[in-house]
């Protein structure tokens, strides 16, 4: 545990968005972390990211926006004349007469879906007011962005960012395959895709993690395994690839274990709530790219032979 972030005279850096600002409120106005908080780091360096305290207020150039709420929180932003956000539609909570919605026109294809049913970008207009809020228990991630400045996000914890942040998205290139060649079957473990998000100038990401939300700043080459559906987001420097992991366990003996190698320097963000299952790799033949497994058997060499009878691996 160590001190709270300095804050002299009228200047203060937060911690966690590093960004400076004034103290003269009770919570951080880039990111809304509470002023007073001291950092509670593990001793494996993950530092306990503070959930925005209720009614803290969070300054995104003209406009603002209020966190509400302690378990599932609500973002009420308070829309300048002009001002623009953007955010999938089943996020919208409520929104006033006053404020203009419509539908995001995206490029390249942007298809998503949750539960089976597609997702829509749409757009808010100012002057007006809206909310917006996930449907799971957790905490709300301000993360101000300045020009140029990118951040890589997991699949479903983009809740809301404004116009001037741009987004796209690309391929994780975390999979494995299973089955013979001519039969193969292709798993996600952190999803297809993942979103990242650009500021053209100095704009605001709201995110969502589900439980409680941990940091950790990766030096250069140092590397760690997280379970996929933990990461909620990265910095782009930092290396994405899939890692397997074999139980020996009779009880265990065709399962492993999906996890995703992520290797600095670099953030990452991490969620204390996520969806885990262990995966049968019988047919297990192949890894994305620059992909690593371990074998916790006592005789590796003899399931790898094994395995090599049905198809050649490549991992």
């Amino acid at each position: 545990m160590s001190e709270p972030a300095s804050a002299t005279g009228s200047g203060y850096t937060c911690r966690y968005c590093r960004l400076s600002s004034d103290a003269s409120g009770p919570a951080c106005p880039n990111c809304g972390a509470p002023v007073s908080t001291r950092e509670l780091r593990d001793d494996e360096g993950w530092i306990e990211q503070p959930p925005i305290r209720d009614m803290a207020r969070i300054q995104a150039g003209r406009s603002q926006c209020q966190i509400t709420g302690n378990y599932v929180p609500v973002a009420e932003m308070n829309l300048a004349a002009g001002d623009q956000v953007y955010f999938s539609h089943h996020v919208l909570l409520w929104a006033d007469p006053a404020t203009q919605l419509a539908a995001r026109p995206m490029t390249g294809g942007w298809s998503r879906v949750m539960a089976g049913l597609p997702l829509v970008m749409m757009e808010a207009t100012g002057p007006g007011r809206i909310a917006f809020s996930d449907n799971d228990p957790g905490e709300l991630i301000a993360v101000p962005l300045e020009a140029g400045q990118s951040i890589d996000v997991s699949e479903h914890h983009f809740l809301m960012a404004t116009a001037a942040v741009s987004y796209t998205w690309f391929r994780t290139g975390v999979w494995w395959a299973i089955g013979p060649k001519n039969q193969r079957e292709f798993e996600h473990p952190l999803g297809s895709y993942i979103d990242q998000f650009t500021a053209q100038e100095r704009g605001l990401l709201l995110l969502h993690a589900r439980g409680n939300t941990f940091i950790k700043d990766l030096a250069d080459g140092e590397r760690i395994y997280v379970v996929p559906r933990a990461l909620v987001y990265k910095d782009p420097k930092v290396g994405l690839n899939i890692h397997m992991e074999r139980p020996a366990s009779p009880r265990a003996h065709w399962q492993l274990i999906p996890m995703i190698r992520l290797t600095g320097p670099g953030r990452v963000a991490i969620q204390s709530q996520y969806g885990f299952e262990a995966e049968g790799h019988w047919g297990w033949t192949r890894l994305g790219p620059d992909g690593s497994w371990r074998n916790w058997n006592s005789d590796p060499d003899r399931w790898v032979a094994k395995l090599k009878e049905r198809e050649p691996l490549y991992p």
